[in-house]
């Protein structure tokens, strides 16, 4: 009744990484997000199957990536980051901070 011993050593193996990203709208606005996933979150963003605020201003493309190895540290920078001003976001996209 126990685990299999390959699927422990598959779990130990493949660590899911998470990604900070930033996505460019329609209307020129930025969106701040995490997943651990980002090809199927950009879908779903395009797709207006994802979150509220990319439903109404169509997102365009993902224009920034980080990538973190656990959920609570990717969410950690996405609240700092969306706490920023516009412009400070810019400066990080275009690699000036």
């Amino acid at each position: 009744m126990g685990i299999k011993k390959e699927t422990i050593e598959r779990t130990n193996n493949s660590r899911a990484m998470y990604y900070l990203y930033i996505l460019l709208c329609k209307d020129n606005s930025i969106y701040t997000g995490v997943t651990n996933n980002i090809e199927r979150r950009f879908l779903e963003h395009k797709n207006k199957r994802g979150g509220h605020y990319t439903n109404s201003h169509d997102a365009v493309k993902i224009i920034y990536k980080e990538e973190y190895p656990t959920q609570k540290e990717a969410l950690k920078r996405e609240k700092q980051i969306k706490s920023w001003r516009r412009e400070k976001k810019l400066a990080l996209i275009e690699g000036k901070i």
